[in-house]
């Protein structure tokens, strides 16, 4: 599986595979006695794949998680199901589309809401892991599809002096290295302390993690690896002009430029999209000239018609109608069609907050209640993440109310939002675009009022 949070091409989803793997997967297998390695948490030196294949062949188990239809976990998967013919569990987000068929190999299903994974899902699927994987430990029938139907075949070995041979490989790479030996730390411990640092705002720290992270997944050297490690480079670029060094403008010119490594301008991984729109808002902002505006609004609408979700169907209704105030388009009809069709963005944006507040009542139960009350560390956890995610659905129907001109609706969502526990920042973020946004509606809301006949 893969690591950090992932775009499913398919669909557009981000799915934080971090969140399945120490939720979902990692404790059930522990509490089996077996020990739990995910791919970034082996120890190398540069080069994975001789310690990767090596575990694949003599892991007593494998659980591979294809979810976002990442390439390289279907690889792995194949290549396992030809090394061993049994051991093999195979899981994956229930709304992942197939790339082909898979009818012949049991796929175990997993609900994933994007950043997060809610408890009552982990705790059904804890028990339906533990389950199999006490199933799978016990039967002789093989359930790799090689294996079932090429009845007879072996499987390999790896031999005493083919190990002795692989280990020397890795003692040779490790004596041609100018790192010190501390460099040969397993990613997962790297981008643990870059996402800590990020966390605590040392941005400058993270970068340095982040840009180790990258040298050992040797993305630099090989460039065909970018996209499939595009988690690291989104977050070198969120460090990047988060630290603001040497200034502002410099860091976020250098994080738009971390972000072409992805190919940005033909990606459609909605991430790489969305946090370049962020950054070429702010150059706009920055005066760096009304391009950076377009390049904005050509990024969200790439990641809203990629998505359909209320957080860049919002931003990208508040850009359209901040193109009116440019030179962008000049003529008194293309302003008009503007202001128009940023309403009709968010006349969708309420349906889509309609549609994610109904998943949170949905997703209240008295069994889920009585549960978290048995832990209140785990109760805070959720209840912060459920708060913030009901606070920015909120925030996102409010501004669409204020920009189709209904005040009443706009103060009652804004009041709503308030009673909701946050952080600061977060309502300052949205009161200062929608101030923003009330200087438009004051100096184009007339266009909207035009009335000549077809």
């Amino acid at each position: 599986m893969g690591f950090g949070t992932k775009t499913d091409l398919a669909t557009g989803r981000k799915l934080n595979l971090d969140e399945t793997y120490h939720k979902l997967i990692k404790p059930v297998v522990e509490s089996k006695g077996l020990l739990c390695v995910r791919a970034d948490e082996i120890r190398h030196s540069g080069i994975i794949d001789v310690p990767m294949y090596r575990q694949l062949l003599s892991a007593d188990v494998v659980v591979a998680d294809i979810s976002t239809a990442n390439a390289n976990a279907f690889y792995e998967l194949g290549v396992r199901h030809a090394l061993r013919p049994r051991t093999t569990i195979v899981i994956s987000e229930q709304q992942m589309c197939y790339p082909f068929d898979l009818n012949h190999i049991l796929i175990t299903k997993y609900s994933h809401l994007g950043e997060n994974i809610d408890y009552a899902e982990v705790l059904r699927f804890q028990k339906v892991l533990s389950d199999t994987l006490d199933t799978v430990l016990k039967i002789e029938d093989p359930d790799s599809p090689v294996y079932t139907f090429l009845s007879g075949l072996i499987p390999p070995k790896l031999q005493q002096k083919a190990e002795e041979m692989a280990q020397q490989v890795g003692a040779a790479i490790k004596n041609n290295e100018d790192e010190n030996p501390d460099d040969n730390v397993t990613l997962s411990v790297i981008l643990k302390e870059a996402e800590d640092a990020l966390k605590s705002k040392e941005y400058e720290i993270a970068k340095v993690f982040l840009n180790r992270a990258i040298k050992i997944s040797n993305c630099k050297t090989d460039p065909k690896l970018i996209a499939s490690n595009s988690y690291l480079f989104h977050r070198l670029a969120l460090a990047t002009y988060k630290a603001e060094k040497p200034d502002k403008l410099t860091a976020l010119h250098h994080a738009i430029d971390i972000l072409d490594d992805l190919d940005l301008k033909h990606t459609n991984d909605s991430e790489t999209v969305t946090l370049a729109a962020k950054i070429e808002k702010r150059l706009f902002y920055k005066g760096q000239g009304e391009d950076h505006l377009a390049n904005a609004i050509q990024y969200y609408e790439r990641a809203y018609f990629l998505l359909n979700n209320r957080y860049n169907a919002i931003n990208l209704a508040f850009l359209i109608n901040l193109r009116v105030d440019t030179n962008l388009f000049k003529t008194r009809q293309d302003k008009i069609a503007d202001m128009i069709l940023a309403n009709r963005i968010r006349e969708v944006t309420l349906r889509l907050c309609e549609q994610d507040w109904k998943k949170y009542a949905e997703n209240t139960s008295a069994e889920k209640e009585e549960v978290m009350q048995q832990d209140n560390e785990l109760a805070a956890t959720q209840k912060a993440i459920e708060n913030e995610q009901k606070f920015w659905i909120l925030v996102n129907r409010a501004e669409a109310y204020f920009g189709l001109g209904n005040k009443e609706a706009y103060v009652e969502a804004r009041e709503q939002a308030k009673q909701i526990d946050h952080k600061p920042w977060m309502l300052e973020v949205f009161d200062e675009q929608v101030e923003k946004l009330d200087e438009l509606m004051n100096k184009y809301g007339h266009f909207l009022n035009v009335t000549e006949p077809v």
